[in-house]
């Protein structure tokens, strides 16, 4: 049996056993997570997304979609000592948890909201981030792509959450009727990633997936 249709019961269990257990305010986050029903990455792709970023060492990170601000905190910890991270979320009930959160953790200088849409925000980005992570609007990540790519830096890490959406994206028979948009949606941007002439992109069948993007280096002439 599978748990969302990507992977087995058994398999996502065991892993998620040998899992060290956080502490402090990402197990409050957790619990707060659980019995609120409030959607946070899941604990196996929480590692993941760690372990890379770790690999990276970044000085700067934007995050599309910042939730009650768990991944954001988590990820705070694989900065470089100064390093910043920018989130976008356009839900204010959000918004206000996320800010309660960044402070409990003591980070109100390390992490910044942007409020509102990041369709409308991410045009307005300068500079270059060394690793993005999107985890926001399944429907809308063709639309953040031109604008990832644009503001990752050569050499960066893109991750892309919930990309086989609860196995919809790899087989039509599990495709209900209201999800069509975004499946299909989703299914451009794997193609367009994994073909992209600036992409070197892998898609690992975790949680409910998840792309890694890395932005080929630049050619010396």
């Amino acid at each position: 049996m599978t748990e969302n249709n990507i992977n087995y019961g058994y398999i996502t269990q065991y892993i998620r056993k040998i899992i060290p257990p956080n502490q402090g305010i990402l197990n409050q986050m957790e619990e707060y997570a659980y019995e609120n029903h409030v959607p946070i990455v899941q604990p196996e792709v929480a590692r993941l997304i760690f372990v890379i970023a770790k690999i990276v060492n970044p000085t700067n990170i934007l995050e599309i979609g910042t939730a009650i601000g768990y991944s954001a905190i988590l990820l705070s910890n694989t900065l470089k000592p100064g390093g910043k991270i920018v989130t976008i979320e356009r839900y204010e009930k959000m918004i206000k948890i996320a800010a309660d959160n960044i402070k409990k953790a003591n980070l109100e200088n390390t992490i910044t909201i942007l409020e509102g849409d990041a369709e409308q925000i991410l045009p307005t980005l300068e500079g270059q981030y060394d690793c993005i992570f999107i985890d926001a609007a399944k429907g809308q990540y063709m639309q953040f792509l031109p604008h990832c790519i644009r503001l990752l830096r050569s050499g960066g890490i893109l991750i892309s959450d919930n990309v086989l959406y609860k196995g919809m994206i790899a087989t039509d028979t599990l495709v209900v009727r209201r999800k069509k948009t975004i499946v299909k949606r989703l299914r451009s941007y794997l193609d367009t990633i994994s073909h992209h002439p600036q992409l070197e992109s892998t898609i690992i069948p975790i949680g409910d997936g998840v792309a890694i993007s890395y932005k080929k280096k630049n050619k010396k002439v």
